[in-house]
């Protein structure tokens, strides 16, 4: 079935000759996750780059936040004189733009110069663990559950005010109540409606346990266009909320004081139209199969080992406190929140919550990651620990998460699965990445450091 807002190239000549579309944006997203691409002419887009595709700065792929280009990289340089990428557009993600005024958008591969898939963009990460599932004779199924937390005020007075008191959009904790979710639904009513129109399906959206912070869930899909959708949802919230003088962000941990925000990942095999998660046998009062149990060990075996896909800036690191709704040691439960990996489901609705990820992470790395570790779980036939049973945040003797990016990154680095898993050159580049985070940090002074020190020590 065609979701409503996607579109077949047909379909838009059709729209561009009446002049119902006029602008396409073509687009990939950085280490970060944000979107980066070109906005293209219609009539351009449909005679020539929807085949040919068209071309971007490599230095992309090197940036810090602030879209300076940062030295140490293999891929580009300026010694390399940084060239292009060529961005193959990926028509099957082709989709209305609703939320912008004639606009559609399409997600590009990014190619080098011999044309293959590049192998440290974060979408051909992703598809290289999709073509090793693939191998095995497996597709993945997955949904990414994002939270975030919604302001008042617009995005350029938060910065003028250095971020500092902004006024959520609500006062008490909202988690489920109809009475503060309705204050919103300006909002979050019209992201359901242009999500809807734009071939991101909807499932429900909510109030969460923090002041202003909401969840709005969409429907699960093959793993790639999971992460396809979740990116689009992404910058569907942020340019509305833009538009309507709001802001939203979606930080890990935006105030000490306030819960987190997570990006709970979803995960189950299929082979020949059937869950193969699904089974006979017991395992922790869950009727499972062998694969289960393997892609469940794997999984939580090399979790430390990838964390900065789940986790890549120091912020998300700050989300992990005991008590909080997010986990802070690994250990797997039916239905308990409070681990780390969460069973949920039954039969064919079998599948494994992972509730680490942070809403800062890039939906293509985290999902590569999921499936590196639980494929390698299934080649090794890795079994999982016994579930957990009661409060996982008191269970002291349980191996914790990694506490700091630093130390998530050394891992990382150090790590065989890693390299075997994802190739030695990205791991390489993706280590500098999180390692120029980490010291771009550690060299800041912050707000805290002058409150506390700057008269009193």
């Amino acid at each position: 079935m065609t979701l409503k807002g996607m579109l077949s190239m047909e379909e838009l000549y059709t729209m561009v000759a009446v002049e119902e579309i006029e602008t396409i944006i073509v687009a990939f997203t950085d280490h970060y996750g944000r979107l980066v691409g070109k906005r293209v002419a219609a009539d351009f887009f449909v005679e020539k780059i929807a085949e040919e595709g068209t071309h971007a700065c490599n230095y992309l792929l090197t940036t810090d936040m602030e879209m300076e280009p940062m030295p140490g990289y293999a891929s580009a340089n300026w010694q390399k004189g940084y060239g292009d990428f060529h961005l193959v557009p990926d028509l099957k993600s082709l989709r209305i733009a609703d939320w912008l005024d004639k606009t559609a958008i399409v997600l590009a591969d990014v190619h080098n110069d011999e044309h293959q898939l590049e192998s440290i963009a974060p979408r051909s990460i992703l598809q290289n663990q999709m073509q090793q599932l693939q191998t095995l004779g497996y597709t993945a199924a997955g949904a990414s559950e994002l939270e975030y937390y919604l302001f008042e005020n617009s995005y350029r007075q938060a910065h003028e005010q250095h971020y500092q008191d902004l006024k959520a959009v609500g006062w008490y904790l909202e988690d489920y109540h109809i009475l503060q979710g309705s204050r919103t639904e300006n909002f979050h009513g019209r992201v359901r409606r242009h999500l809807q129109r734009s071939g991101v399906p909807v499932e429900t959206s909510k109030g969460e346990w923090g002041l202003g912070q909401h969840e709005l869930n969409i429907r699960y899909a093959e793993v790639l266009e999971m992460a396809d959708r979740h990116v689009v949802y992404k910058q569907c919230l942020k340019e509305v909320a833009d538009s309507m003088s709001y802001a939203v962000t979606f930080m890990a941990k935006y105030a000490e004081d306030q819960a987190g925000s997570s990006c709970h990942i979803h995960l189950s095999l299929w082979k020949d139209g059937k869950n193969a998660f699904a089974g006979k046998e017991s395992f922790g009062g869950v009727a499972c199969s062998p694969i289960f149990r393997w892609f469940l060990g794997g999984w939580m075996k090399y979790t430390p080992e990838v964390m900065p896909f789940f986790a890549p800036t120091v912020n998300s690191y700050k989300r992990y406190q005991d008590a909080s709704w997010a986990p802070t040691r690994l250990a797997w439960s039916y239905d308990n929140r409070t681990a780390g990996f969460r069973v949920v489901g039954k039969g064919e609705s079998l599948r494994i919550e992972c509730r680490i990820p942070g809403a800062d992470c890039n939906p293509y790395l985290a999902f590569a990651a999921s499936l590196a570790a639980g494929l390698q779980g299934i080649k090794d036939q890795t079994a999982p620990p016994e579930a957990f049973s009661g409060d996982v945040y008191a269970a002291k003797e349980l191996e914790m998460v990694p506490t700091s990016l630093a130390d998530a990154t050394a891992l990382f680095s150090q790590s065989s699965f890693a390299k075997n898993a994802f190739g030695e050159d990205v791991v390489a580049h993706y280590t500098h990445f999180f390692q120029t985070e980490s010291r771009a940090y550690e060299k800041s002074v912050t707000d805290w450091e002058r409150r506390r020190y700057f008269e009193r020590i």
